[in-house]
């Protein structure tokens, strides 16, 4: 799909979403100078992995940079977006779909991507929330709700095409992953727990053994990410809370008491933001896993804006557009 093709979907959604309130579609003007920075999210209404400017009003005019798979074929729901740098392609995107599919995007200067723009795709099923690259190998790792962790192994690191499922790792309510380059370690989060998995092996050898379980109480974790102002930090969320988890010594500190946070991310200037779970009804039902707007917040942690869509938005999550895993 061309930008003129993304221009004629927003318009046509404009009439549908001039009846939502005007704060939940329109973002805020920021009251003082942020950080510039470029933030992906996974958007369900129209169903697009989109990259916008965090210093600009989210619009046509300044999505930079889309996906858009369609809804067939177990696209439907996109639920995860990480940029990954490899030596073969360049940038790739890694992204999952709730309907079943996963795949590897090779990110090009093309405004618009789509389908054909794959480099390899899998259908894994069981819902799956999360995707990671383990670099030098090649290898993929997708944490999928259903209860399992999936692991693909290729014969080649230079060509996707060649991966296969060679592990499958029982994780109840297993929904984030992400590798942690400073110890060369895959971490996952779940149900009441992260784990910490080494790797070991290389192509289609290649297998996680779990090294280290973290409690997170009675809860079921719901996303990881890094912070890009310390590197000894995980970012995680579960069903009640926002968190950091210290690689070093494993400690769980209660950033923020909010539940239903589906992603946090923070940026190397301190400001961070976050997709809240509040509803939806752009689709004529509850979707009540997505929310129409972002949650942006300054250094010092306090709320200061939010970036919507005028013409309707459904954002399940928002990650910062960079390819380090730290």
């Amino acid at each position: 799909m061309q930008r003129r093709a993304i221009l004629k979907v927003a318009a046509a959604a404009a009439a549908a979403a001039a009846a939502a309130p005007a704060a939940a579609l329109l973002g805020e003007a920021p009251a003082q100078a942020y950080a510039s920075y470029d933030v992906a999210v996974c958007e369900q209404y129209h169903n697009q992995i989109q990259i916008y400017p965090s210093s600009s009003d989210w619009s046509p005019s300044t999505l930079s940079w889309s996906f858009s798979p369609g809804t067939a074929n177990g696209w439907s729901n996109l639920s995860d977006v990480k940029f990954r740098n490899t030596s073969a392609f360049g940038v790739v995107a890694l992204v999952t779909a709730s309907g079943g599919k996963v795949g590897i995007v090779d990110k090009t200067s093309e405004a618009a991507q789509e389908l054909n723009d794959l480099l390899w795709s899998a259908t894994p099923g069981n819902n799956p929330h999360a995707i990671e690259r383990i670099p030098d190998i090649g290898a993929i790792v997708v944490a999928s709700s259903g209860g399992y962790l999936y692991l693909y192994g290729p014969t080649k690191v230079s060509d996707p095409s060649t991966l296969a499922l060679v592990q499958t790792i029982s994780f109840p309510g297993a929904h984030g992953v992400w590798w942690d380059d400073v110890a060369g370690s895959l971490w996952a989060i779940g149900e009441d727990y992260v784990r910490v998995y080494s790797v070991s092996g290389t192509y289609r050898s290649t297998r996680l053994s779990l090294s280290r379980s973290i409690s997170i109480g009675a809860h079921l974790g719901h996303s990881l990410d890094a912070s890009y102002v310390d590197s000894d930090l995980m970012l995680a969320t579960d069903g009640s809370k926002v968190m950091t988890i210290n690689k070093s010594t494993y400690a769980v500190s209660q950033v923020y008491p909010d539940n239903a946070v589906k992603s946090y991310s923070q940026h190397s200037s301190g400001e961070r933001f976050w997709v809240q779970a509040t509803g939806s009804t752009y689709h004529g039902d509850n979707r009540n896993w997505v929310s129409p707007s972002v949650q942006f917040f300054d250094a010092a942690g306090a709320k200061s804006f939010t970036r919507s869509l005028s013409y309707g938005a459904e954002f399940y999550k928002a990650r910062l557009y960079n390819v380090a895993f730290h």
